[in-house]
């Protein structure tokens, strides 16, 4: 797939290995358009490449919990008023990994660059996606365009049905643990298999958002049926650069997994590939529980957590802190009753956005806390003090230990 879209918008052969120009369908920038932004105007440049194929959004420190963020959102502002860039999602609407799909800027097939490292989220509809540096992107919005070695492709499969209690950040935690945190180094994945098919787009995101836990340049699942479902429902339904890899194409590196034989996984301080089977870990003391993030921030997500906390009341030791991944999936638990269900039970509800994940406001961690997250980052100091620890889990382990303040196995809920 990575080596048909990039031939595609290279205008040439696509071989591993080779470096390769190529052209930008769609640019994403956050709140660190404000240093991007300082960066393009000391290019001789005075306007973007394309306004029409950019999209901001403000979502890491949203609202701004200071006055150094505040600024550099009035920044971001002010620059995309100047340059009449269309699409701007400000405060409030989501993460970036989650707003663009939902809104139909993501199609199979396109060449997209952002200025996070999760990008690749949006290889769960068929995208060729990844993060690229602050003046990396102001080249980018100069030229449109940027260079970059075309990756070889690791396929990985995934057959059979998930237990009961068993999900798909489960999934991708026991293949990070296989692959390791770097064996896929600057790979194309790309997910395939009885279970990959049958799974739903959001079980799709939260398997490609963490490609780059395992070094990989992008993570891609091949476009079928349930991708052109979801799109539809956007009004997207021209799909001209949609492909698939041929029957019998090469790849560098094939891994199989049966996920009926799946148990809750847990990654543990301070590595995403320091996976464990939950039992191996039940019992420890948490302080903070997190659900949300561009990983298991979404409705579906939510629901998990309420089905295991319906009736039932947070531990008293355990801040709760539920920060969906846009307004859209807010207004979706809120129709459904789930957000009542979560608040009921004690859980603490954010503005849609990054939250607590990278450490920067809605809940950070102090010295010596514990905290269980749904997130996709368990790095020292990543959610607050390096003393702390981050635990990775899925919706349903996070809700459950919520529940008893220790982490715990969500199978007996």
């Amino acid at each position: 797939m990575s080596e048909k879209i990039l031939a595609r918008v290279s205008g040439k052969a696509a071989v591993p290995g080779d470096v390769v120009t190529a052209k930008v369908d769609l640019v994403m920038s956050h709140d660190n358009a404000a240093l991007i932004g300082s960066v393009f105007r000391q290019i001789p440049v005075k306007q973007v490449f394309d306004k029409a194929r950019m999209v901001m959004v403000l979502d890491h420190r949203s609202p701004a919990p200071d006055i150094d963020t505040a600024t550099k959102h009035k920044m971001v502002r002010e620059f995309v008023k100047e340059q009449s860039i269309p699409t701007l999602y400000d405060l409030g609407e989501g993460i970036c990994h989650q707003v663009l799909p939902e809104k139909g800027h993501v199609l199979p097939g396109m060449h997209i660059v952002g200025t996070d490292s999760h990008t690749c989220t949006y290889g769960a509809l068929g995208a060729f996606a990844y993060g690229v540096g602050a003046t990396e992107m102001a080249a980018v919005w100069a030229g449109g365009e940027l260079w970059l070695r075309v990756p070889e492709t690791m396929r990985i499969t995934v057959t059979g049905k998930l237990p009961s209690g068993v999900y798909a950040k489960d999934v991708t935690l026991d293949i990070i643990r296989d692959v390791t945190a770097d064996g896929a180094n600057y790979m194309a994945t790309e997910f395939d298999g009885s279970w990959v098919e049958q799974s739903s787009i959001p079980e799709r995101q939260t398997l490609c958002n963490m490609g780059i836990e395992m070094g990989a340049k992008v993570a891609m699942v091949p476009p079928d049926a349930v991708t052109m479902q979801y799109l539809a429902a956007r009004g997207k339904t021209e799909l001209p650069h949609m492909v698939r890899s041929d029957p019998g194409a090469r790849f560098a590196e094939h891994r199989l997994f049966d996920a009926s034989k799946l148990e809750p996984r847990v990654a543990c301080p301070h590595s995403v590939d320091n996976v464990h089977p939950v039992t191996s870990v039940t019992g420890k003391t948490i302080h903070q529980a997190f659900l949300g993030s561009c990983t298991n921030g979404r409705v579906e997500d939510m629901r998990e957590a309420a089905k295991v906390l319906k009736g039932r009341r947070v531990h008293p030791d355990v801040r709760f802190i539920v920060t969906p991944a846009s307004r859209t999936q807010m207004l979706e638990a809120m129709k459904d009753g789930t957000l009542a269900t979560l608040l009921e039970a004690g859980a603490i509800i954010g503005t849609p956005g990054c939250g607590p994940c990278m450490g920067a406001a809605g809940g950070i961690l102090a010295p010596g806390e514990r905290c269980i997250s749904s997130s996709n980052r368990n790095f020292k100091g990543r959610m607050g003090s390096s003393q702390a620890e981050v635990f990775l889990a899925s919706p349903a382990t996070v809700a459950a230990s919520a529940l008893e303040g220790v982490i715990a196995d969500p199978r007996k809920y």
